[in-house]
């Protein structure tokens, strides 16, 4: 059992300091609350006092007590100095060589509630989260050694000595590894265990292994090399080696084994003992077809897309070599259309004025020649692509042959196609083959213009159909790990009816399927009907044929509305009511009437508290909120907004699970307000912007290509919930982050909008 794996780093940083202690570190465990000042203060003398607080923050971050106090770095003496008042930290030279620092590690871990790791409940605790750590991961043992201190000083157990925690760790990972080659081995046959140690031996007269031959996957990228990925394939298949996998064994630690059998050397294998080795070998054999399909599947990839790339980059180049022909042809066609566009020249004297300006000869000559090197938008390269016909018609026989796809409905036309082709064996002509699978580029290529299909240009579809479907995952086959069937990982059978219920019930979702789909099918006629119905009487909409040929719909601006003078002198009243506050009284306010502050708890020590700490906290949401940092409201002339205790409040109180306590209080003491029962539950509130492409130049329009393209637009930046819609709007630049302008659309109405609000939009950004 190795109990030798930590570096000789690793011991000596282990349960002591490694320099300075950076000043996220300090303000988290060297910051000393009210509680924490009452308990040192009992102490006489500055230099116990100082090193109780040493101790006392030094077990809260190292999870141990130093065994050499002098090795406390300045930094943490200075800190805590500066918090208890004492001028001279020397005198924690006196603590160090005292006696009474013994007393006092009783005492704090009494009052911090640290136990020792001899504790039974907390062995029990460690083993079981180790345990499955260790079974469902492959970490190394010195990750899961630092993964075990963690969990230590979180769980407030002193460490015990590393040799003690390095044995500990050790002994529970060899656990684990044995019930897994013990599960694995559990039920393999006698036949299979015989073709399992085959693997391993040579050959008369050979040099390599069956499994040194087997596991060598392609490596070049060429058509030869796919046929040879293929014949790998067919033969693990041939090797009949039938292992059963438990479905309680997690397949990472399957794979795990099956990679030390890819690297491992035979010979090194073969001695190791015989449940490790036969259980190294089932899980070769369960991964190794999966493997291989892989690797061919990758091999095909790449060489499709070699394939195309290489016919796309010699028609780019050959359409570069013939532009001058194509301008010149063009200019003597632009000559011949000006004359047909001249208005002098009357219509029945056109051919003659034609022949007149260019010869008969030349025009037929220009357009044969525009014709010949015009290619489409949408232009496949099929002429280039035929020179690889000698490669695919080499390696999609076995292709089709060796791999089974299977499909998702949005790709059973291209596996029926495939299919089809496997069946034609390269044979003949092809007669009724799946046109659904032939897309509208290819359509030109394929459909001939006597109505026959080519062979050539329908396989080079299906090819790349194939490959994106593959990427996709509308493609699968089994066994594979990376081309799987991408549902294997959702609910079915009784998982699924288990959690059905709830899903659906959250969705919004009738339990049965067919009555949502009835549903939603309904709801989207009824919705085109009315929208076909309504389409020729407004005036506001229109459908417009665009210059590609496409329908394109068109909405006319809407005209300014304006306001009218009731509305203009509410405004002003309203506004002449308002009080000028800042966003921080207002959440002080708020927190005073709502108590929302007390939500927020120590992440360790639940009673941890200090004076002024709702100011604190508002403080720190408000640095959250918007974004600013701590800086702009670090005051040192207020201990409530000292960068230390903002520091630590922001470390140790504001959390996930604080910050949605405090939010539910503020939603509870809302809807305690009579005319807030009148707007809605308040469950729902959002800040987002939508963009709009203007036609005009503004001030607030500019561009932004991901959102805009070429154009330039602008942000309707509004605020809204189910209590009040549409709080407040504002346009803003479009090439400015929205949540920027979040404050300025919550100022404009902090009197009607609620805290909750505030709280919930701003903590999102």
């Amino acid at each position: 059992m190795p109990v030798g794996f930590l570096t000789d780093e690793q011991r000596q940083r282990y349960g002591r300091f490694q320099g300075d202690p950076t000043p996220e570190e300090l303000a988290r465990y060297f910051h000393l609350d009210d509680s924490d000042r009452n308990f040192i203060a009992s102490r006489r003398g500055d230099h116990n006092r100082l090193g109780f607080a040493v101790q006392l923050c030094t077990a809260r971050f190292l999870g141990s007590f130093p065994e050499d106090l002098a090795e406390t770095p300045a930094t943490v003496l200075a800190t805590l100095s500066r918090q208890l008042g004492i001028g001279q930290p020397d005198c924690f030279v006196d603590y160090c060589t005292g006696r009474q620092r013994w007393d006092h590690t009783v005492e704090i871990r009494e009052r911090i509630g640290y136990v020792e790791f001899s504790d039974g409940v907390t062995q029990f605790r460690l083993n079981r989260w180790l345990y499955a750590l260790c079974w469902t991961g492959t970490d190394r043992l010195s990750t899961l050694f630092d993964q075990a201190t963690t969990w230590l000083i979180t769980h407030k157990t002193l460490l015990p000595g590393a040799t003690v925690l390095e044995r500990h760790v050790a002994r529970i990972r060899l656990r684990v590894q044995e019930r897994l080659w013990s599960s694995l081995v559990r039920g393999v046959s006698p036949e299979a265990r015989q073709k399992l140690e085959m693997l391993l031996a040579v050959p008369d007269g050979g040099h390599h292994s069956l499994l040194d031959r087997l596991r060598k996957g392609p490596y070049r990228r060429s058509a030869p090399e796919l046929v040879r990925a293929l014949q790998r394939l067919e033969e693990i298949r041939s090797l009949g080696i039938d292992v059963g996998l438990s479905l309680r064994i997690p397949p990472g630690r399957v794979q795990a084994l099956a990679r030390f059998a890819s690297t491992a050397k035979a010979s090194a294998i073969e001695r190791l003992p015989e449940d490790r080795r036969l259980a190294i070998l089932v899980a070769f054999a369960i991964t190794l077809e999966a493997t291989a399909s892989d690797d061919a599947l990758d091999l095909l990839d790449i060489l499709i897309t070699e394939i195309f790339s290489e016919a796309t980059k010699v028609g780019e180049q050959a359409r570069l070599r013939t532009l001058k022909d194509l301008d010149a042809a063009a200019s003597r066609l632009g000559q011949a259309c000006r004359v047909i566009l001249d208005s002098s020249v009357p219509d029945s004297d056109l051919r003659a004025a034609i022949f007149k300006a260019l010869q008969r000869d030349d025009l037929e000559a220009s357009l044969n020649q525009v014709d010949k090197l015009v290619r489409p938008p949408d232009n496949m390269y099929y002429q280039e692509l035929q020179r690889s016909w000698g490669r695919i018609r080499r390696f999609l026989p076995p292709l089709l042959k060796t791999l089974k796809f299977g499909s998702t409905p949005a790709g059973k036309v291209i596996a029926e196609a495939l299919e089809f082709l496997a069946e034609q064996d390269g044979r003949g002509k092809l007669d009724q083959v799946r046109l659904e699978v032939v897309t509208r580029g290819w359509r030109r290529y394929v459909f001939q213009s006597d109505g026959t299909v080519d062979k050539k240009a329908y396989v080079f579809c299906c090819l790349d159909r194939l490959r994106s479907a593959l990427r996709r995952r509308d493609l699968f086959i089994a066994p594979s790990i990376r081309y799987a069937d991408a549902r294997i990982g959702l609910l079915s059978g009784e998982a699924w009816e288990a959690s059905r219920s709830t899903i659906c019930r959250s969705l919004g979702h009738s339990l049965s399927g067919e009555e949502t789909l009835t549903a939603l099918t309904g709801q989207l006629d009824q919705t085109y009907c009315s929208v076909a119905a309504n389409l020729s009487a407004n005036k506001s909409a229109r459908v417009e044929t665009a210059e590609d040929g496409r329908d394109e719909l068109v909405l006319t601006g809407l005209d300014k509305l304006e306001e009218p003078a009731s509305l203009i002198r509410l405004r002003d009243a309203v506004n002449a009511r308002l009080p000028r506050v800042d966003l921080p009284e207002i959440l002080l306010e708020i927190a005073a009437r709502t108590e929302f502050t007390a939500k927020f708890t120590h992440v360790s020590e639940r009673e941890s508290r200090v004076g002024d700490l709702g100011t604190s906290l508002c403080a720190a949401l408000i640095a959250e909120a918007c974004n600013i940092g701590l800086e702009p409201l670090v005051r040192n002339d207020v201990p409530a907004l000292r960068r230390s205790r903002l520091s630590w409040v922001n470390q140790n109180f504001i959390r996930n699970e604080t910050l949605t306590e405090a939010n539910a209080c503020l939603v509870a003491a809302q809807n305690r307000i009579p005319v807030v029962q009148l707007w809605g539950g308040g469950e729902v509130a959002s800040a987002d912007g939508i963009r709009f492409v203007v036609p005009v130049r503004t001030l607030n329009a500019g561009p932004n290509p991901k959102y805009f393209g070429y154009e330039h637009g602008v942000t309707y930046y509004n605020l809204i919930s189910n209590q009040f819609t549409g709080l407040n709007a504002v346009v803003v630049p479009g090439t400015i982050r929205d949540s920027l302008f979040l404050l300025a659309v919550v100022l404009e109405q902090q009197t009607e909008l609620h805290p909750t609000e505030i709280m919930t939009d701003t903590g999102a950004y």
